[in-house]
């Protein structure tokens, strides 16, 4: 029994592994060509994509989270936050943010995905900056699939979707995203 009690803590670290250290020290300027990237990527397989952002009244983007577990799994990945509006036609980079989640059940594997928070209003907005959000590991809209950003639904003030990139997880498992947001020029 001991033996498989470490392994359930040693296996998601390993399927982390270069993902979470990369996440953590990553350049804000690579951060950034990474973001531009995977909204690129996203918009080219989503025409609904680039519109979803422009109605939101914010959202963080996160061009890649690293996910791991056996038992007890663990993701985190790093991103940008965008204000949009009338003014900010392509969205204004308002902060950084960092994102942690630990989930424990039936789980096996690793994946990387991308992530959109959208904010429906300035509400939900200041909830995440002051980190008194937790977003839930469930997607409000699948990325990848022509017109999924359109239907993304808003529970909160908040809609999220994701957008895998590769590998596979099989999990039925519960736990939830915290996130720490660090505004620009600070």
């Amino acid at each position: 029994m001991f033996k498989l009690s470490r392994l359930v803590l040693i296996v998601p670290a390993l399927l982390l592994g270069l993902n979470v250290a990369s996440a953590k020290d990553i350049d804000k300027d690579e951060l950034h060509g990474k973001v531009e990237s995977i909204k690129k990527d996203w918009q080219a397989k989503d025409d609904t994509f680039e519109a979803t952002l422009k109605k939101a009244y914010a959202y963080a983007i996160f061009p890649e989270v690293g996910k791991g577990g056996f038992i007890i799994g663990a993701s985190h990945g790093a991103g940008e936050v965008y204000k949009t509006g009338e003014v900010y036609k392509k969205g204004k980079l308002i902060g950084h943010t960092k994102m942690t989640q630990t989930t424990v059940g039936a789980q096996v594997g690793g994946q990387t995905y991308a992530e959109v928070i959208l904010f429906k209003n300035k509400k939900a907005l200041d909830r995440f900056k002051k980190a008194r959000f937790e977003g839930s590991a469930a997607a409000t809209a699948i990325g990848g699939k022509k017109g999924a950003a359109a239907v993304s639904k808003y529970k909160d003030g908040t809609a999220i979707m994701v957008l895998p990139i590769k590998g596979a997880m099989v999990e039925a498992a519960g736990g939830g995203q915290k996130f720490a947001f660090e505004p620009v020029g600070e």
